[in-house]
């Protein structure tokens, strides 16, 4: 996904790490990197919305006990599948 726009660290790089940012896993020079992206590209916060919001909701239904590794995967490659279709989308609409 890229919104168009040069940023100083690419669309593409962010959405990777963007658990990562959630997390709080990144050193402190990555992390500002992140958020100083996120203030402004909207594409890219928007997605970093729907990892928080899919984030939260999995904190949420599995209480304190670490989401299986084949379920976290599951989910992760329906993130991806979803990301592709909304490229696909967006890239239609220009």
């Amino acid at each position: 996904m890229s919104c168009g726009d040069p940023h100083e660290t690419p669309c593409s790089e962010v959405l990777e790490a963007v658990y990562l940012y959630l997390d709080g896993e990144q050193d402190h020079n990555h992390h500002e990197k992140v958020r100083l992206h996120l203030d402004e590209c909207a594409p890219c916060l928007r997605q970093y919305g729907l990892e928080q919001a899919v984030k939260s909701l999995v904190a949420r239904c599995c209480g304190s006990d670490p989401a299986p590794v084949d379920l976290r995967d599951r989910v992760l490659v329906r993130i991806q599948q979803v990301r592709l279709e909304i490229e696909q989308v967006e890239y239609r609409a220009e």
